[in-house]
């Protein structure tokens, strides 16, 4: 791997940390019931467009993360093909920090545009 693709991956990681929060919080917000994690995977990807693909594994660290800060909430059911499942639905104080989340997401694309804008032609 060349020094310029090591880089390219080592941001790429830095980059997703946090955006994977802020996708999953939404793709909760926008179900009309709880999802287990491969659906918000496969939710994510279609939504997305691909770009947080291939990242099932990383989710669930983070969907625990969110929910012992209490933005999300989960149950356990069992499944007719294979181990229960754990389920997870957003709560009230979690659609609250999408909001802000959003709000600080839109905020600083806006910013890095702005920097980046002329900047490679």
């Amino acid at each position: 791997m060349s020094e310029a693709e090591a880089s390219l991956k080592k941001f790429q990681k830095e980059l997703s940390t946090g955006t994977v929060s802020l996708a999953l919080l939404a793709v909760l917000a926008r179900a009309r019931e709880p999802l287990y994690g491969y659906l918000i995977a496969k939710r994510l990807e279609r939504i997305g467009e691909g770009a947080l693909s291939g990242k099932q594994s990383a989710l669930y660290p983070v969907l625990r993360n969110l929910e012992a800060a209490g933005l999300l909430e989960s149950h356990m059911e069992p499944s007719v093909a294979g181990p229960p499942r754990r389920y997870y639905r957003i709560t009230a104080q979690g659609r609250q920090a999408l909001g802000q989340w959003v709000a600080a997401w839109r905020a600083t694309r806006d910013s890095v545009d702005s920097v980046l804008e002329g900047a490679i032609e």
